[in-house]
């Protein structure tokens, strides 16, 4: 029988028309593809034989996929064309031909045909294995093999469309203190109780939830609405195992900023916006563990624009003013130093910090901010020495949100040098960390301030939650100490009195100067003096001072 050519053709350009449309390698779907070529060249079933390795190979452990049969008992049929092929991967794929017993053999011309559709085929399973590698790393996560935000974002979208997105909450969270787990026990048991705890929390999901990770310890989580007690438990705090027997566990919680999401949600963005909202206001609020979105929030964030643009054209404009409190020896109540402070008056109006400082560390603009105050300050400095003044030593804050930034350093001493300041003049104020990378960071910044003559100083030093390592492990010049310790007794079981006492000691044993803020009366004055700290800056003496005003003071 002459085979035909014609049919044949029509019937390979169909397979290949509907093998585009198909992305698994065992679809069902495969069969009805091959059948009218399969039927053309008399071939009665066709396998694959997938091994992962050439190891598995021999062994033969591998996984068998039936692409196409007609139907024809095992008993019928025999294997006539065997074709092995080898991925770039290491991967062995093994493709199997039967005919049915009885028939006449393949001619040379059926079995070239019979080879260039095992190619085909070929070239289509590697499509498929490609597709479900690209989909896996498009919408998962690598290291912890959990789905990504890319996978939210399209899931919030599918919920909208489909009209059921009413039915969920959202959240954003993150693990509390993940950095202090990192240090306790080890990056790679970390992970892994960072992969069980996210475990424990889909073990409450059903379908249609979904928790995915956003990056290092932060993930959202969409979830139904009746269940918002389960996921707040869930997060007030685990016992999660990281080793293989079980025995070694670690607590972990989350913070989280949730959205009860309405029905009429036109927008996945939408929902990622107040969740993100939520939970910023619940990372700065650094007491609340959950906060819900609001319109109130909203509301927030948009006076906080519009603030921040109007901070960007104060900085333009400078608008932004330096005043200066004084720092008083308490021997004999000369003025020995001052501390720059940031004034903004905003439309003839005074700004509080309180009202700009938070947003503006939030936003990144806190840099530019004190780039601004050092700069000022320096030009304030170069004045008062040209005109022969007594120049004092001024100290300027520089936030903890700049440690991250390696240009910090050689931009403060630019500014310095650029007014041809000289070094013992500027004391630069830094505050405790709270994490490890921010330490190392600190430390980088002190030493190299310390290099070029500059002095540093702890700000507010007993607030935050470092060790006393801060004060062993670098060179500081001087110690601030919060007025929160000046509120006590005057007694030995007093514990702000003690804590004072010791710190004082502590800080004179390792040579830095002491300096207490926030003193307000005399009795202030005489808890220092018992404890031998003579440097005191406070209402007592001065509040900060408009720049004319501390001139007025440095010509005295």
């Amino acid at each position: 029988m002459e085979f035909n050519e014609i049919e044949y053709g029509k019937a390979i350009c169909e397979f290949i028309v509907k093998m585009e449309k198909i992305t698994e390698v065992d679809h069902p779907d495969i069969c009805n593809a091959m059948r009218r070529v399969c039927q053309l060249l008399r071939i009665a079933g066709v396998e694959l034989i997938f091994y992962n390795t050439f190891a598995d190979e021999k062994k033969q452990n591998g996984n068998y996929v039936t692409l196409y049969s007609d139907n024809s008992s095992p008993e019928d049929i025999t294997i006539a064309f065997r074709k092995k092929e080898v991925t770039g991967g290491g991967n062995v794929a093994e493709y199997l031909f039967y005919i049915k017993n009885g028939e006449c053999s393949w001619s040379e011309e059926e079995l070239e045909k019979i080879n260039v559709l095992q190619k085909l085929i070929f070239v289509f399973n590697g499509r498929s294995r490609l597709m479900k590698i690209a989909d896996f790393f498009t919408f998962h996560d690598a290291e912890l093999g959990i789905y990504n935000i890319t996978y939210y974002m399209k899931t919030l979208t599918m919920e909208i469309a489909r009209k059921r997105i009413g039915k969920y909450g959202a959240c954003f969270f993150n693990l509390k203190g993940f950095a202090g787990v990192n240090h306790m026990i080890g990056r790679q048991n970390a992970t892994k109780a960072m992969k069980n705890y996210i475990k424990g929390l889909e073990s409450l999901l059903s379908d249609g939830e979904v928790v995915c990770r956003v990056g290092g310890d932060n993930f959202t989580l969409l979830f139904n609405k009746e269940k918002i007690e389960l996921v707040k438990d869930y997060f007030n705090g685990k016992n999660i195992a990281y080793s293989d027997d079980g025995n070694k566990c670690v607590c972990i919680s989350a913070s989280a900023g949730f959205y009860m999401i309405p029905d009429d949600c036109p927008d996945a963005s939408v929902i990622m916006d107040c969740i993100s909202a939520a939970k910023n206001i619940c990372k700065a609020s650094h007491t609340a563990q959950f906060v819900f979105y609001s319109d109130e929030i909203m509301e927030n964030i948009k006076k906080e624009k519009k603030l921040l643009q109007q901070m960007r054209e104060a900085l333009e404009k400078e608008e932004f003013q330096v005043y200066y409190q004084p720092k008083v020896s308490l021997n004999d109540y000369s003025m020995t130093g001052a501390e720059a402070l940031c004034r903004w008056f905003c439309d003839g109006k005074l700004v509080p910090p309180i009202e700009f400082i938070p947003i503006m560390e939030r936003s990144g603009m806190i840099e530019m901010l004190d780039l601004y105050m050092i700069e000022h300050v320096c030009m304030d400095i170069r004045k008062w020495l040209d005109e022969g003044k007594d120049v004092v030593r001024i100290s300027i804050n520089c936030s903890r949100c700049n440690l991250g930034n390696t240009e910090l350093l050689d931009s403060i001493l630019a500014i310095i040098n650029k007014y041809n300041i000289p070094h013992e003049y500027i004391e630069i104020e830094l505050t405790e960390t709270t994490t490890e990378s921010d330490f190392r960071e600190l430390k980088k910044i002190v030493y190299g301030l310390q290099e070029n003559g500059i002095s540093t100083a702890i700000d507010d030093f007993g607030v935050g939650y470092s060790s006393l390592n801060l004060i062993c492990d670098l060179p500081w010049n001087v110690i601030k100490i919060d007025k929160k310790f000046l509120e006590s007794n005057r007694n030995e079981r007093d514990q702000n009195y003690l804590m004072l006492k010791h710190i004082i000691s502590l800080a004179q044993s390792f040579n830095i100067e002491c300096i207490v803020e926030g003193v307000e009366t005399e009795e202030h004055i005489k808890v220092l003096k018992e404890n031998n700290c003579f440097m005191a800056q406070g209402f007592y003496f001065d509040k900060p001072l408009p720049k004319k005003v501390f001139e007025e003071r440095l010509s005295k």
